[in-house]
């Protein structure tokens, strides 16, 4: 069963929403040379809470910090430490937030100064990937409308879709029903209606789109080393089409 959220807790949810665009744009002015990814962590944490949320990563099944710091060939969950950011590095930061009882969940891709040209696509192929996808979400249409579009579009570029793993339900849960693969047949699926939220979240590889979980149990790496990124926003069905609550 996929929630139906009333018009009190979408806008709770928007609330929670806009929280946490300004935690990710304040987040992402931390990311450049020298800076440290624990260090990126608590600013996240430290916003979040000025804002009046909770962090919603911090302890979900024993994850140990506010935001997913992913480098390079990390693909999602990575875990921030005394790792030092480096010129050319790309960082994907996943974060979410918890607003009196509402979730919200988004992840930017970001280059350290200047980067690879290649890089550069890969980033923009899937902030573009993720507009494609959002652009199915009306009522009416299947889930994997949304699936279908994303694949289609990110492997016409020339990159590989990330299969382990996948957006989800997002609401007074940080994960709840459906799933939402960025891979698939089209026309599949559950039918979208009004007032259901998708957190929706391309992952693409520069290289292939095989991935293997590291020795801390969390962090997915491709399993060529090559560079992957990832773009997320939480997303309400509406009669008038999607609408972007964590924008």
């Amino acid at each position: 069963m996929i929630p139906i959220k009333s018009p009190e807790g979408l806008g709770i949810m928007r609330r929670a929403g806009e929280i946490l665009s300004r935690v990710m744009r304040q987040a992402a002015l931390a990311v450049r040379p020298q800076a440290i990814t624990s260090e990126i962590d608590r600013l996240v944490e430290s916003l979040i809470r000025k804002y009046g949320a909770l962090p919603a990563f911090k302890g979900y099944r024993g994850f140990p910090a506010s935001a997913c710091i992913s480098v390079n060939e990390e693909i999602v969950h990575g875990i921030p430490g005394p790792r030092v950011l480096l010129k050319g590095d790309i960082v994907s930061l996943d974060i979410g937030v918890n607003y009196q009882g509402y979730f919200s969940d988004a992840a930017i891709t970001v280059g350290v100064g200047e980067i690879e040209p290649q890089k550069e696509r890969l980033i923009e192929a899937c902030r573009r990937a993720l507009d494609v996808g959002i652009k199915k979400a009306y009522p009416g249409n299947h889930l994997t409308d949304i699936s279908h579009s994303i694949q289609v579009f990110v492997e016409a570029q020339g990159f590989s879709v990330v299969r382990q793993f996948v957006g989800h339900g997002i609401g007074t849960a940080l994960h709840e029903d459906p799933e939402v693969p960025n891979f698939g047949e089209a026309h599949l699926g559950p039918v979208l209606k009004s007032g259901m939220v998708l957190a929706i979240e391309p992952m693409i590889n520069l290289g292939g789109w095989e991935s293997e979980i590291t020795a801390n149990g969390w962090t997915a790496v491709t399993k060529d080393g090559l560079a992957s990124a990832h773009f997320e926003h939480t997303v309400a069905i509406t009669k008038q089409g999607p609408k972007i609550l964590s924008k």
